[in-house]
């Protein structure tokens, strides 16, 4: 049996249920017996690599214009997430959020994975953008959330004069595309389970344990829910 269990999560910080997924396997952590023995990876996802945002633009109004549905059916569809997310003691206020690309978001976490950050990173980015209303595309944003979660601040601000760490970026999204990942958040247990989508803690605990059970595994990927359940993909989130 091995000892050491790798949790990979593909996903992007401007998707709500990426968030929510994320609280939904720390309550699945909490309930395993195992869980000092598990390493989590998260891996970049960019729902929208080539999206500019339009100033002072809402995510109502960017909703209602992408699906061609009224500003009405946007704000239902925006407080239906926000509710779910209070389930899992997350507060999202969408009237605060500020689009923006999450490329230079996903280039700071990678800088994160270098220091053993990379969880820190997600945490922060999420409350960012979700909670209180920051513009995670603005350097100053980056670098002040950068700092607080830990890394050297001359790492941080060599992100802003380069492209360091976006090839790293493209290859999570290389990878997800050959495993056939079409929306996030996705999780795969060392290389043989996945679960696609913020699931239950449920689903995710006897995940945990049906990986740890049977110790080493095949590379082929096995789902263990009904794709595009409670996640994001590029068309918008289900």
């Amino acid at each position: 049996m091995k000892n050491q269990l790798k949790v990979q999560i593909w996903s992007d910080v401007m998707c709500p249920f990426c968030y929510i997924g994320k609280r939904k396997i720390e309550e699945a952590l909490t309930k395993f017996e195992n869980k000092d023995s598990v390493e989590i990876e998260w891996k970049s996802f960019e729902l929208d690599p080539s999206f500019k945002a339009t100033p002072n633009e809402s995510i109502a109004d960017h909703l209602a214009d992408k699906y061609g549905r009224d500003i009405d059916w946007a704000h239902s569809m925006l407080e239906n997430t926000a509710q779910t997310a209070k389930l899992s003691g997350l507060d999202f206020n969408f009237e605060k959020s500020v689009l923006a690309n999450s490329l230079n978001a996903h280039r700071l976490i990678q800088l994160g994975k270098k220091n053993n950050l990379g969880n820190e990173l997600e945490e922060l980015l999420f409350k960012a953008y979700f909670t209180e209303g920051k513009n995670v595309n603005d350097w100053n944003t980056l670098q002040e959330i950068g700092q607080k979660a830990g890394l050297p601040i001359d790492e941080i601000k060599q992100l802003i004069d380069t492209d360091i760490y976006t090839k790293e970026v493209r290859q999570d999204q290389q990878e997800a595309q050959k495993l056939g990942v079409t929306g996030v958040p996705f999780f795969v247990f060392d290389n043989k389970y996945a679960v696609s989508g913020a699931q239950p803690t449920d689903t995710f605990l006897k995940t945990l344990e049906k990986a740890w059970e049977e110790g080493n595994f095949e590379t082929k990927l096995k789902l263990q829910n009904t794709p595009d359940e409670n996640s994001c993909g590029i068309d918008g989130c289900e």
